[in-house]
């Protein structure tokens, strides 16, 4: 079990950080924020590489693709846009949601992005074409969360009509239903080996669940507040999340009970990641600034 102690803080949003992704060689961070610009990060240095400027209005999210040359990033503005990363030039802009654009992710074969918004849908789009390649509707709310398996077959989403669902890629199907927290799910992540999914919620609770049988598994209580993000780390036996309760918590998968409390921002915690190596936990907060943790 690792144990983690403050490494560095990055400043330089001046509204809320909303989203925090490492790069998948673990050399930059991408920052997503509520001041309309994207940032990338050099986590060695500590210091800004570039703003990517052109939404309109906050912006909820970013991620590297899989490669890691592009950047896609979506917002309040209805749009979700790719980004070169060396040069920090708008690549191309996808056009098609009806509201509010609150997750974006790349297939793992990054050929794919996927979009979920308050309109109650969720969308795959062409990286190449930027066109839209298919549109899941099912959900009676808006969609916070959507998120590809390791192996890119399935989405899991989550909504404010307080359920999770599973759709199937290369299927038109209505996706299946669980319907276990008692108020918004606010973030849903599939675990490495895709048999269980951990979902987050303003009910207070993280809660696992075997995607086979659609049965509960494991509910972690502990924080006092919305949790907003949650990631596992070290094959799937820790757990990492954060909260509006302004902590970071590592929770032991099996025996169900926090083990670590990272207490440093000011203000809730809106996103964690971990680095590849696993060694790192990056956060972000509505007190504006990314914090990184590493072990003891």
């Amino acid at each position: 079990m690792k144990y983690f102690k403050p490494l560095r803080e990055f400043r330089g949003h001046s509204r809320y950080a909303k989203t925090v992704k490492f790069s998948p060689d673990g050399t930059k961070i991408v920052s997503s924020s509520c001041d309309k610009i994207v940032r990338i990060w050099d986590v060695k240095m500590g210091k800004k590489i570039q703003l990517l400027k052109g939404h309109s209005d906050n912006v909820n999210d970013a991620t590297f693709s899989p490669d890691g040359n592009m950047i896609a990033s979506c917002s309040y503005d209805k749009t979700i846009r790719l980004w070169n990363v060396r040069s920090g030039q708008e690549i191309k802009k996808l056009e098609g949601h009806s509201n509010n654009v609150t997750r974006v992710q790349f297939s793992p074969d990054g050929k794919i992005i996927a979009s979920s918004s308050w309109d109650t849908t969720i969308r795959l789009w062409d990286v190449i074409s930027g066109r839209e390649i298919k549109k899941f509707e099912g959900h009676s709310g808006e969609v916070i969360d959507v998120q590809f398996s390791s192996d890119g077959k399935k989405i899991v989403s989550s909504s404010r009509d307080n359920t999770i669902r599973i759709w199937k890629v290369q299927s038109s199907e209505r996706g299946s239903e669980s319907r276990w927290h008692i108020n918004s799910v606010v973030r849903t992540r599939f675990s490495s080996n895709n048999y269980f999914a951990v979902s987050c919620s303003h009910d207070q609770t993280i809660r696992i669940w075997d995607l086979t049988s659609g049965r509960e598994v494991k509910r972690l209580e502990g924080h006092l507040c919305t949790v907003r993000d949650a990631k596992y780390l070290a094959n799937d036996q820790t757990l990492v999340s954060c909260s509006d309760d302004k902590t970071i918590r590592l929770w032991d998968v099996k025996l169900g009970m926090e083990v670590q409390k990272l207490e440093e921002h000011c203000d809730a915690v809106t996103g964690v990641d971990i680095s590849p190596d696993g060694n790192t936990i990056v956060s972000c907060s509505n007190d504006g600034t990314i914090r990184m943790w590493g072990p003891l």
